[in-house]
């Protein structure tokens, strides 16, 4: 995989609090490759053998990586590939029979819809023979878009933008996109009339229900022909390839759950108060917070959010350390996955305090040397947070 994660440290740090940071990017870094996007399609089509498609379609931000891996098997096969803005590489762009789209995240813009409108179009052309390879994963709700001719993309932005600063889950979302699309809740595998789809899909959801990822782009249940899909890639597999990866580098694994579904601020104090009485040992959460926006909100996401409110409770802690990182390598509107924070993390308290009341906790994280940044991953299982205790 072509990133490294990396946190700026700045300050004097001991041999153990250095190793402790380096394992903790290792553990992460590993969860994640388990479940990259080019694995994940290639092991897939392993196990669907008699399968090949005359088209592909990859939507998500895992949508490249999730392309590459058909391609490895069928190079020649067209392709339609929507994205996030600046995730394409030089491999996807060079070849001639693939379609790039990219488009905005987490607030649709007017490539969004035309995305969404180019992969109907695609769908409805296809030949009553054809085969079709449907690729999702998380994002796709916001980067594809086709709206019905009662609504325009400003209404679509101010829906989405009222949801997601309001702190609405995942599942509430989706379900008011549905209400508003032309492709998702199953609509675009409607309009196929070819002999057969097939969907791989990277769950970034809790539950892993094909109807809620991508609000349901990939979902067969209004499809007239054969269909069917399969949830190749979850944050079960992370977490369970960082719970390995930590016993390989010496480590007991003392707690692995998905359970971060919740406010950001209850969390941090769910896993400050876990931490604070914990043998030493690796703890691993996996989910996807909600976070609650002020009006003019400033520079941060909910994972840089989390990682410096529960930085909070490791204050003086000199044997601990937390990552909390977005598994795409992203988190809300920054290039930032997360933070990687420690003991002296939020020793400028009221800055802290500051930064975290107006949703500006990049800035302090970048300012203090715990920004966690890694670039594109190529997947999208939600979210991770690990802790090394000492």
């Amino acid at each position: 995989m072509a990133f490294e994660g990396r946190a700026s440290i700045k300050r004097e740090i001991s041999m153990s609090e250095l190793k402790r940071k380096q394992d903790l990017q290792a553990i992460w870094l590993a969860a994640v490759q388990a479940v990259s996007g080019e694995q994940a399609v290639s092991n897939a089509i392993d196990n669907d053998e008699a399968f090949k498609p005359d088209q592909i379609i990859a939507v998500g931000k895992a949508a490249v990586g999730m392309c590459r891996g058909a391609l490895n098997r069928f190079p020649h096969c067209q392709a339609l590939v929507v994205t996030k803005y600046d995730h394409a590489d030089e491999d996807i762009l060079c070849r001639d029979n693939v379609q790039l789209i990219e488009s905005a995240h987490p607030i649709p813009d007017q490539q969004s819809l035309n995305a969404g409108n180019a992969m109907l179009e695609c769908v409805e052309n296809l030949s009553t023979s054809s085969r079709l390879l449907l690729l999702v994963s998380g994002g796709a709700s916001a980067l594809a878009e086709s709206l019905p001719d009662t609504m325009i993309l400003t209404n679509l932005q101010a829906v989405t933008d009222e949801m997601i600063s309001t702190g609405k889950t995942i599942g509430e979302i989706n379900k008011r996109r549905k209400e508003m699309s032309r492709i998702k809740d199953g609509k675009l595998l409607a309009a196929f009339c070819g002999s057969e789809a097939r969907v791989y899909a990277i769950s970034d959801v809790e539950g892993d229900s094909i109807a809620t990822i991508g609000s349901g782009i990939g979902d067969c249940h209004r499809a007239t022909g054969s269909a069917s899909f399969r949830i190749i890639a979850s944050n079960q597999i992370a977490r369970s390839c960082a719970e390995q990866t930590a016993q390989s580098l010496g480590y007991a694994v003392k707690y692995n759950q998905e359970n971060l579904y919740d406010d950001v601020f209850k969390l941090a104090a769910q896993i400050g108060g876990q931490l604070s009485i914990a043998e030493p040992g690796v703890y691993i959460w996996g989910g996807e917070p909600t976070v609650m926006l002020p009006e003019n909100p400033g520079c941060g996401g909910r994972n840089q959010a989390l990682a410096l409110a529960a930085s909070e409770y490791l204050l003086n802690k000199k044997n601990m350390a937390l990552l909390v990182a977005g598994t795409d390598g992203s988190d809300g509107p920054t290039t930032a996955a997360g933070g990687l924070v420690d003991s002296e993390t939020f020793l400028d308290i009221e800055a802290a305090q500051v930064a975290l009341r107006e949703a500006d906790a990049g800035t302090y994280l970048e300012q203090h040397n715990n920004l966690f940044v890694t670039g594109p991953t190529n997947t999208n299982v939600m979210d991770l947070a690990i802790a090394i205790v000492e």
